[in-house]
């Protein structure tokens, strides 16, 4: 009976193991869709867009009309890059929110795209109107972000940067300061930024929302090359996401004589109009007793787009002409006080040290703002001068007048005499 009941036993605990280890296969085949669901397709790779333009060179600038096919229902972004460089520099003087200090860097590039633009979709005029709302404190990056067009910013991400801490004490002593470690890569995406607002400071040469795109994913727009371009190549390329962008589309646009390109301004300009222009200037400058400077300065900044730096700077050789040759006729003329003229040309030597180092920390509206009101301050002053009431009160000044009409009545009549003198 023993063995019996032993094998008894034996059977019943083999029953129920058996029982257990079903109960155990029934979850485990519940959890087998889980494993089936891992192995769906995997997801489509993004469409990368396409782009064409109609013509592939330029002779001094020109109009190109780029098309091109996208994935339907996504907006395009065409980025367009110059392959020329040049020198742009950024003055940091906001203050910094979380510590209340200004941190007086002065960023510097010499490897910026001299021409740049992002093109948008037609239906984001309505954002960079609101960009625009926001006048000269407008945000470049704050714009790319709102119209989504940062998934094309590329080309000047990577520009090489400078980064100086300096002060306005510094440039004085003709120095940029204690130049930084170098950024990052993200440090400098966004210093590229704000160099590119430097450089172009409007939203409508940054930003133009006029890319046509239909519901099929094909899109049409304009791309204006301006006159007066550097001879260079142009890039085109379609951006739809951050991983959807086309092969860039080459244009070349090229320049003749008289037109001329400078690689400092990063412009072309027919150098016949600025001869025409200075000769008038030159003139009415010496005139007046000066080098022509201060009109010819304004001038270049309205008329071409020559960034500010490099316009002070031109104008300096300019004036050494006419200052030259002006010498020289007042000297014969006698009308020239050399120990004044010495002592003035001291002081005018101190702060030409001092002057092309702070053209590189002011903006160019701080530059035109300053120049302006130091040129309706000077026109008023002279303006005044010249009244009767004011001339008819001041003796010192008719005798001046007086002198100067006597010693030019003095030249005329000697150089008439020579003239008329008959050859020995």
């Amino acid at each position: 009976m023993t063995h019996r009941h032993l094998l008894a036993a034996l059977l019943a605990m083999s029953i129920q193991c058996s029982g257990m280890a079903a109960t155990d296969a029934v979850p485990q085949a519940a959890a087998a869709p889980p494993v089936a669901a891992a192995t769906s397709q995997p997801a489509a790779a993004p469409v990368i867009p396409t782009v064409q333009a109609d013509k592939l060179t330029l002779d001094n600038g020109g109009t190109i009309k780029v098309t091109g096919q996208a994935a339907p229902g996504k907006p395009v972004f065409l980025e367009f890059w110059s392959s020329k460089k040049g020198r742009t520099s950024f003055f940091d003087t906001k203050k910094d929110e979380k510590t209340g200090q200004v941190p007086y860097k002065l960023y510097k590039t010499e490897d910026l795209n001299v021409l740049y633009r992002i093109y948008l979709p037609k239906d984001r005029q309505e954002m960079l109107n609101k960009v625009k709302a926001d006048g000269a404190g407008w945000s470049y990056s704050k714009a790319l972000k709102e119209t989504g067009a940062d998934v094309a910013y590329k080309a000047p991400a990577k520009i090489a940067i400078e980064a100086f801490q300096t002060s306005l004490m510094a440039s004085m002593y003709g120095s940029n300061g204690e130049q930084l470690p170098a950024l990052d890569s993200q440090e400098t995406k966004r210093r590229s930024m704000q160099l590119v607002k430097a450089r172009f400071r409007s939203v409508d040469k940054l930003l133009i929302a006029s890319v046509d795109v239909q519901p099929d994913g094909t899109y049409a727009t304009e791309i204006k090359i301006p006159e007066g371009s550097p001879p260079a190549q142009y890039m085109i390329a379609a951006v739809t996401g951050s991983d959807e962008r086309s092969e860039a589309t080459v244009i070349e646009n090229r320049i003749a004589f008289p037109v001329m390109y400078f690689e400092n301004a990063g412009t072309s300009i027919n150098i016949i109009w600025p001869f025409l222009l200075t000769l008038a200037v030159s003139t009415f400058g010496v005139l007046m007793g000066a080098g022509g400077g201060f009109i010819l300065n304004p001038l270049l900044l309205t008329l071409w787009p020559i960034p500010h730096t490099i316009v002070a700077g031109t104008a300096m050789p300019t004036i050494l002409f006419s200052q030259g040759s002006g010498i020289y006729n007042y000297n014969k003329i006698k009308f020239i006080n050399w120990k004044l003229g010495i002592t003035l040309g001291l002081a005018m030597l101190g702060g030409a040290f001092i002057g092309p180092k702070l053209t590189e920390l002011v903006s160019l509206d701080q530059f035109k703002f300053v120049f302006g009101w130091v040129l309706i301050v000077l026109s008023a002053l002279m303006f005044w001068q010249t009244m009767p009431g004011y001339l008819a009160k001041n003796k010192k000044e008719q005798a001046i007048l007086n002198e100067f009409k006597r010693r030019a009545a003095e030249a005329a009549t000697a150089k008439q005499a020579a003239q008329t003198q008959p050859a020995n």
